[in-house]
């Protein structure tokens, strides 16, 4: 094959390559192109070059070329290449930020990557990855809810305050229902578990209507006492306050907390409440601060070493009002 040029090597870049040639922590590449430059050197033929240090022709042409132009070091590195893809034009990504933080096109409730990709004509991946490095999420929405209530501030203080701070002496109840539970049954009567063998059951099921749970999460201990009946209406709630009243050791306080639900302030319920003295209710409250105070631990005393009491329960009047 045809020698493009002839390589003059010195002896100090002799020496070099044949250190390279010899270090067992080269890469395989920066040996091969030593030997190719060294083969050339002592005026093989290029076929022979390639045979010897495992290459294409291509490739002994390639590095006798560089080796003339920029002597070991240049066999030491590659040369940078431009990228196979040019990156997308800043006008393209404005254009991808601007349709995101708007409303999506048709019925769609918000962009999604095919959706964008389709509009803007790129790819789904370079999609994600601007919105990736732009930290979008278009389908992902932060709730939020701010009441209207003038007290709410009150409101607030009262009742985490007896979350963090309860009184002593007194039982604080959280209050609720939970309406429409289906109550399912199966079929047949399924086999218990066995060494070897799984629990068994039905595929289908039979439906009985459905239930409501009423439910006092005691916030000290976490305790709760629940009960299940058919309706929700005022008359199962007092029959699940007088429950509550029979479990709760006489001559305590009782707190409970209760969020604004119509059969919590029908008439014969605060009849109810205007029976029973030591019953102090927190109600008026809306459903999502009611949800929230949900959310608060519950534990006893050593779960509330470290936190700062938001304000004393304020005592309320007995009844709804």
């Amino acid at each position: 094959m045809a020698q493009e040029l002839c390589v003059v090597v010195s002896a100090e870049d002799r020496a070099r390559l044949a250190a390279i040639i010899d270090d067992r922590n080269r890469p395989l590449k920066h040996v091969q192109r030593a030997q190719i430059v060294l083969f050339s050197a002592d005026r093989l033929p290029v076929f022979q070059v390639a045979r010897r240090a495992a290459v294409s022709c291509p490739a002994v042409w390639r590095w006798q070329r560089r080796y003339a132009d920029t002597g070991v070091d240049g066999l030491l590195r590659d040369k940078t290449r431009p990228p196979g893809k040019e990156p997308v034009p800043t006008a393209t990504v404005a254009k991808v930020l601007a349709l995101t933080c708007g409303e999506p096109t048709g019925e769609a409730t918000h962009w999604t990557g095919r959706a964008m990709a389709k509009a803007v004509g790129l790819s789904l991946r370079t999609v994600q990855r601007i919105w990736q490095a732009h930290h979008l999420q278009p389908h992902r929405i932060r709730t939020f809810k701010r009441s209207n209530d003038p007290a709410f501030a009150e409101k607030v203080e009262d009742i985490l305050g007896l979350y963090m701070h309860p009184p002593a002496h007194a039982v604080v109840l959280s209050i609720d229902e939970k309406s429409q539970i289906q109550a399912l049954d199966r079929t047949q009567p399924g086999l218990p578990i066995k060494p070897g063998r799984c629990g068994t059951m039905t595929h289908d099921y039979k439906r009985h209507g459905t239930t409501t749970l009423f439910a006092a999460l005691n916030t000290l201990d976490g305790g709760v006492l629940g009960r299940c009946m058919q309706r929700h209406t005022h008359q199962e709630f007092i029959r699940f306050l007088n429950a509550v009243e029979r479990a709760v050791p006489a001559g305590k306080l009782v707190h409970a907390i209760l969020d604004n639900y119509g059969t919590h302030k029908y008439p014969k319920v605060k009849a109810w409440f205007a029976r029973h003295p030591r019953w102090i209710f927190h109600l008026e409250m809306s459903v999502v601060l009611h949800r929230v105070s949900q959310r608060l631990p519950a534990g006893g005393d050593e779960d509330r070493q470290g936190a700062q009491p938001v304000g004393r329960p304020r005592h309320v009047s007995n009844g709804v009002g």
